[in-house]
């Protein structure tokens, strides 16, 4: 077994970078923080040691972490394919030290899903302000995850989506796209007044399958423009947008919002797995909306 400075060594030259690895090798017996100091540089966390890196004294103070979020948003209820109530999933939101949930249930057209119509919606709006009423610490948000159709327009009606605190619009369905057809589905989305978040932009499941391709840049530009915010998707079997993309989006002015999409209360933690994914690609805390409080966010979404 391996005594704790070969750990040390190895872990460095494993989680690199690389580039500076090659220039200035790890010594033995060195430790990490040894090492960075040795450098002359801050300590880099090992998942924040990527290609970004430029020179040691490059990274960042402001980049997100776990404790840095304050909303849960992209969760799923029993009003469509969630395992937990409504309820429930608010109380482990608080429980876990969170300040608001934004509950967003399937649109009407998700059947495989059991998603929501008109009439389930109102019903699930009606419970969210009972249980508001009985909190005054914790806020409950009425969102809802639309499936963007074929075309790029929204599942429901202007004036009744209009009714949703807040809009993640999804591509679920019709996934085999080219790259030209998948962009302009997606812009199309994203131009949609009513659109505040982009959910899991390529669409990929890890193990599972690729995404759809994307002009990634034209998508990014759009969100940009229209004061869409892109999601990271936190599911393990997602991690969607991918940690690459994440310094475009920020140099554009674009904000990221880390999201468990949760179907059940345990899958809240997700959020875990989307703050390391943001903090491989430098995500600076203020550049991710719900880091912010319910004010804040909702004032964002109003645009």
């Amino acid at each position: 077994m391996a005594d704790d400075g070969d750990f040390e060594k190895c872990w460095l030259e494993t989680t690199g970078p690389l580039h500076l690895l090659q220039k200035a090798p790890v010594q033995e017996n060195e430790t990490e923080l040894g090492y960075f100091d040795r450098l002359g540089s801050v300590y880099i966390p090992p998942e924040c040691r990527t290609g970004q890196i430029k020179d040691l004294g490059a990274f960042p103070s402001n980049v997100i972490r776990h404790q840095d979020i304050r909303g849960v948003i992209h969760a799923h209820s029993t009003y469509s394919d969630g395992l937990h109530s409504v309820k429930k999933m608010a109380e482990e939101s608080e429980r876990l030290g969170y300040s608001y949930l934004g509950i967003t249930d399937h649109s009407k057209i998700a059947v495989y899903a059991d998603g929501m119509d008109e009439e389930k919606s109102q019903q699930q709006w009606a419970e969210i302000d009972h249980l508001n009423r009985e909190k005054r610490e914790f806020t409950i948000l009425k969102g809802i995850e639309c499936d963007i159709l074929s075309d790029g327009s929204l599942d429901f009606d202007d004036h009744f989506r209009s009714g949703f605190q807040f809009v993640i619009a999804s591509v679920h369905t019709n996934i085999k796209m080219d790259i030209d057809k998948a962009t302009s589905r997606l812009i199309t989305a994203i131009e949609h007044p009513q659109t505040n978040i982009l959910g899991h932009p390529t669409g990929r499941l890890l193990l599972g399958r690729d995404g759809y391709p994307l002009h990634i840049d034209k998508v990014i530009d759009a969100c940009a423009v229209n004061q869409v915010a892109i999601e990271i998707n936190a599911n393990p079997y997602r991690l969607d947008l991918d940690w690459k993309y994440i310094q475009l989006a920020v140099d554009k002015g674009v904000q990221l919002c880390i999201n468990p999409d949760a179907h059940t209360k345990e899958s809240i933690t997700n959020i875990h797995f989307g703050v390391i994914i943001a903090r491989k690609g430098w995500l600076p805390a203020e550049s991710c909306l719900n880091t912010r409080n319910v004010d804040d966010f909702l004032a964002f979404c109003e645009k």
